[in-house]
């Protein structure tokens, strides 16, 4: 029988923008074995309900945990603002990290005015986790949190490098890096797992001053130090794999996974599956 540390880490994201985080755990974490799942047949979470983001997200955790991972990662900005403590309370002992809260403490860590920008989907913006989570850590910090959703669409078409991706950053950008500097925010937090990918647009939007927060890589190094905590990191001389699992569409998860994760991927590399059959495991949890 596999000990703990040689169990495989579970991720989950509605789509593929969490295989953002997967390729920061892959750098992080390089002996570690992965299973990602993306929820394509749902996606987005980010219009749904609380109590629906909250079902989906039970059924895509009670799936992995049925794969037998160590550590669950809620690599979804709008599950981790609406599900995690429901997930925590309900997997417990199993450890469960998101994203939000590894990204704010990093923001809050990096900066010297306490000026915070949070860049999201609008509806992660309008449930202000960010915000919460940041202020959980100083209560004196200042946080604006403005939805960028056009910036999911340039990151699914691969425009992370193109003028557009230049135009949409500067659209939405540009008014605060012409504030005074009394009023700037000194970092800017990605609260889209799709972000990452026009980072450069948003970096070059804002200006030099204002340092990038990206939770994907973030959240890999607080993966490391929870398994570090619990001695369940992998060991030995060994290259950890990467399953990667898809509810629908495993040609569109493909085509635009592969700039997510950095590595070309084929249809024939993405597993389908239902993860929640009428009456099975995953519709007898408590959410």
């Amino acid at each position: 029988m596999s000990s703990g540390a040689d169990m495989p880490i579970g991720i989950f994201d509605s789509g593929v923008g969490g295989l953002t985080v997967l390729h920061a755990l892959r750098e992080q974490l390089p002996k570690e074995d992965l299973i990602y799942l993306g929820d394509t047949a749902r996606v987005p979470y980010g219009t749904k309900s609380p109590e629906s983001v909250q079902r989906y997200a039970a059924h895509a955790a009670v799936w992995l945990t049925e794969r037998g991972i160590k550590l669950l990662v809620v690599a979804c900005n709008t599950a981790s603002a609406v599900a995690l403590d429901v997930l925590r309370r309900d997997l417990a002992p199993l450890p469960v990290i998101g994203v939000i809260e590894p990204g704010a403490a990093a923001a809050v860590a990096h900066s010297a005015a306490q000026r915070h920008l949070v860049l999201a989907t609008e509806g992660t913006a309008a449930r202000g986790a960010y915000t919460e989570a940041i202020r959980s850590l100083n209560k004196s910090a200042t946080v604006e949190e403005l939805g960028c959703s056009m910036f999911v669409a340039v990151a699914e078409e691969g425009w992370g490098g193109d003028p557009i991706a230049t135009a949409v950053a500067e659209k939405y950008l540009a008014s605060y890096r012409s504030r005074p500097a009394s009023e700037r925010p000194d970092t800017a937090i990605l609260g889209c797992t799709h972000f990452p990918l026009v980072s450069d647009a948003i970096a070059t939007a804002l200006g030099p001053d204002i340092t990038i927060v990206d939770s994907a890589s973030t959240t890999a190094k607080a993966v490391a130090a929870e398994l570090d905590a619990r001695n369940l990191a992998a060991s030995g001389d060994r290259t950890g794999s990467v399953r990667l699992v898809a509810t629908d569409s495993a040609a569109r998860f493909a085509r635009v996974g592969s700039a997510f994760l950095g590595e070309p991927c084929t249809e024939s590399d993405i597993e389908l599956t239902d993860i929640h059959p009428l009456g099975g495991a995953a519709d007898r949890t408590g959410a």
